[in-house]
């Protein structure tokens, strides 16, 4: 995969993260992975793409904890489609 297509499609993913976020404090950290990928080297791709990925997390479960299914839903969309694009793109290694 080339260099623009690595940081591109994480630069998408995390915005959309971004906008599945419901808590301004989490959306501000996800914009700023999102900046900190774009100007990260490929090869650094992989420590923003796990800290993203724990962002996602916690997102998650703070929406189970409110009890909101819409937010859960859409916020575990996201994560599961940065982990896959992730783990593919050999990013991360998934275990």
């Amino acid at each position: 995969m080339t260099r623009e297509y690595l940081v591109g499609e994480t630069s998408v993913l995390l915005a959309q993260l971004q906008a599945a976020a419901t808590d301004d404090v989490r959306a501000h950290e996800v914009a700023l992975l999102r900046r900190e990928a774009e100007d990260t080297p490929p090869a650094a791709l992989g420590t923003v793409a796990a800290r993203a990925l724990r962002v996602a997390d916690t997102l998650c479960r703070d929406s189970l904890d409110r009890g909101d299914a819409q937010a859960f839903s859409r916020q575990c969309a996201c994560a599961a489609d940065l982990l896959q694009f992730c783990t593919c793109a050999q990013l991360i290694h998934e275990g």
